[in-house]
C-alpha cells in the first residue's frame, strides 16, 4: 500500500527537518531514506524537495555548503539552523494536534 501525498501534503517540510536533525545530508539521500523508512510507501518528486529547500533555506531553517567529494559530481548539503530547529518543534506539536483531532473524528 502506498501512501498518498494528500494525507502528507503541507507537512514536506517538516519531514526534511525531522532528517537534518539526525546529520546533514544531500537530496538525493534524504528522499532515499525517507523511502527507506516508509517501505518504499512514499517518495518525494524531485520538484517537490528542492522547492521545500529553497523555501526552508528562505525561511532560515537550514544552510547549504558544498561537499568535498573527490570522485563524481559535487553535492550540495542541506544541515538544520537553530531557526529550523525550533520550527521544527512547532510543526511537530501541528501534526500532533492535527492527528488528535482525526483520530477523534474517526472513531
Amino acid at each position: 500500500m502506498s501512501i498518498t501525498s494528500d494525507i502528507l501534503r503541507g507537512h514536506t517540510d517538516a519531514i526534511i527537518l525531522s532528517h537534518l536533525l539526525e546529520k546533514d545530508s544531500y537530496g538525493y539521500q534524504i528522499n532515499k531514506d525517507i523511502m527507506k523508512k516508509t517501505g518504499s510507501r512514499y517518495e518525494l518528486k524531485e520538484a517537490t524537495l528542492y522547492s521545500a529547500f529553497r523555501r526552508l533555506e528562505q525561511a532560515g531553517y537550514i544552510r547549504t555548503y558544498w561537499g568535498d567529494e573527490t570522485v563524481g559530481a559535487r553535492r550540495r548539503y542541506y544541515s538544520i539552523t537553530e531557526e529550523g530547529r525550533l520550527a521544527y518543534q512547532s510543526y511537530k506539536k501541528d501534526w500532533q494536534d492535527a492527528k488528535a483531532t482525526i483520530d477523534q473524528l474517526l472513531k
